[in-house]
């Protein structure tokens, strides 16, 4: 009698965990993408001027930190999840800042489709990762693999300097970070279900909001370009 009982209630419990565990994932994605917007939003309207006197050097620093950030938040974030979650926030601003110099580059119109595309093809890719029955696993190594090729054929075009070329690898790098989205969503749902008793679920979370949140600035990053060569640049 007992055993017919506990499974259900077990089920239940596991549900609710889950529920609870992609609710947090989420929400701070969603709250540091936020972050974002505002400083990126702020820096491009109260300081302007500062933005149009940038040089070099004071541009190379945040983009150090921009590439470095990343790599710690993921390795404190199952050892000292509340740092982990700052260091996420912080990263954020890091990010608004760094991509407020677009509006230098771009008119409003392409970035406002940029993002509201983006948007779109994260909540739909994200809902695919969370939803389906099949095992994402092979997609998502691919994915990685051919986004590995595409960096590099991408700093082969910085000396080739083709637009064309740069459209076409705009559109298949849109391509590996959907697939990306959901293949991230999918593997955090089955690393809670998996070790979620075993480990800090606020690291966990951390951790996955992080990852969703580069594949959505990746994918923002790419459709920008996209609606900047048919769109318009300033």
């Amino acid at each position: 009698m007992n055993n017919y009982e506990q499974q259900p209630r077990q089920t239940i419990n596991t549900e609710v965990g889950l529920n609870g565990f992609m609710t947090k994932m989420f929400g701070w994605m969603g709250l540091s993408v936020l972050v974002s917007a505002v400083t990126a939003f702020l820096m491009a309207t109260q300081f302007s001027g500062a933005l149009q006197n940038l040089n070099g050097g004071m541009v190379i620093l945040p983009i150090i930190v921009w590439f470095i950030l990343p790599f710690v938040i993921s390795g404190q974030s199952m050892k000292r999840p509340t740092v982990a979650f700052v260091g996420l926030m912080v990263y954020a601003v890091v990010t608004g800042a760094v991509f407020s110099i677009y509006t230098l580059m771009y008119n409003n119109t392409s970035i406002a489709g940029a993002f509201v595309s983006s948007a779109a093809v994260f909540l739909t890719m994200a809902t695919i990762g969370v939803t389906t029955k099949r095992d994402l696993t092979k997609i998502g190594t691919q994915a990685s693999a051919a986004l590995i090729g595409l960096i590099v054929a991408m700093l082969i075009n910085i000396f080739l300097r083709s637009s064309l070329i740069a459209m076409i690898f705009s559109f298949v790098a849109v391509i590996i970070f959907a697939a990306l989205t959901a293949w991230d969503t999918q593997r955090m749902k089955k690393m809670y279900l998996k070790y979620g008793d075993q480990v800090s679920t606020t690291g966990l979370a951390v951790n996955g909001a992080l990852q969703l949140y580069l594949d959505f600035v990746n994918l923002f990053l790419q459709l920008l370009q996209i609606f900047g060569l048919f769109g318009g640049r300033d």
